[in-house]
């Protein structure tokens, strides 16, 4: 159910007769205002319950390649000058402290650390001086990439698709909160090494950028998502490659948002 995080615990988002919201997406689309749900939000949840993702079912889960200037150089590719975008199935997501099973079919399994866009109100033909107000809030991603599985063609969805190994939280943070946002970091670890590193400022397209373009193409709708794309420091790049092992812990964390935190294991 859709909940708020206070120092003293979660505590239940009700609607007036006193049901609680499904998952932060159903409240969306009752209120695309989530600063509204605080005070709404007085019955104290159990500290044993499981974090499950903040929208369950996204109407529409939109990625964002290419996007870091670091990330674009290390693969060996010029900087686009639009966005390059590419869609994610709901069935590919999965929850913030989920154990994750590694595909046997895949030998190169790799992690993309993504900051992303909640839309809130949405709409049509956003100017981009209007975006912010489409957005309810920002949340972490990663990106589980199966390269062998991406690269066979030039077209990525196999690779990014995998059933249940995409997660998504911890939480979602209104704009609000996170003030600065150009000049906050965001952090990949790797078994507790850093292997992602970069301000949100390398952006190539930023949050107004991307929902006003992407606006042009699609009606944004509340809980919809849009994954920025990931910085550079990516398994696949490395000499040698640094994939994803039996066992290791990938962290992905945002001052401000929280840690985006996943065991993965090998069948």
């Amino acid at each position: 159910m859709a909940a708020v995080e206070k120092p003293e615990g979660r505590f239940a988002v009700t609607r007036p007769d006193g049901r609680a919201y499904r998952d932060v997406g159903e409240l969306l689309r009752a209120d695309g205002d989530l600063r509204r749900t605080v005070a709404a939000a007085t019955l104290k949840l159990p500290d044993n319950l499981p974090l499950l993702r903040p929208i369950l079912e996204p109407g529409a889960i939109v990625c964002v390649g290419l996007n870091y200037k670091r990330h674009v150089l290390e693969m060996g590719r010029e900087l686009p000058t639009v966005p390059t975008y590419f869609a994610k199935l709901t069935r590919a997501l999965t929850d913030p402290e989920a154990r994750i099973t590694m595909p046997a079919q895949s030998e190169r399994v790799d992690y993309e650390g993504e900051f992303t866009i909640v839309i809130g109100r949405g709409g049509r033909f956003i100017p981009a001086s209007d975006a912010w107000d489409a957005v309810a809030g920002l949340t972490l991603l990663n990106d589980v990439s199966m390269r062998d599985f991406q690269k066979r063609s030039l077209q990525w969805f196999a690779g990014k698709n995998w059933e249940g190994c995409t997660p998504v939280g911890p939480a979602v943070v209104t704009p609000d909160e996170l003030p600065n946002l150009g000049q906050r970091e965001i952090v990949t670890r790797v078994a507790g090494e850093v292997r992602q590193k970069s301000f949100l400022s390398d952006l190539i397209f930023d949050v107004p950028t991307l929902v006003s373009d992407l606006s042009q193409i699609i009606r944004l709708r509340p809980g919809d998502l849009i994954a920025t794309g990931t910085p550079g420091g990516v398994g696949d790049a490395m000499k040698p490659p640094g994939y994803i092992r039996n066992g290791e812990v990938v962290e992905i964390e945002i001052a401000g948002i929280g840690t985006l935190r996943n065991t993965f294991v090998r069948p």
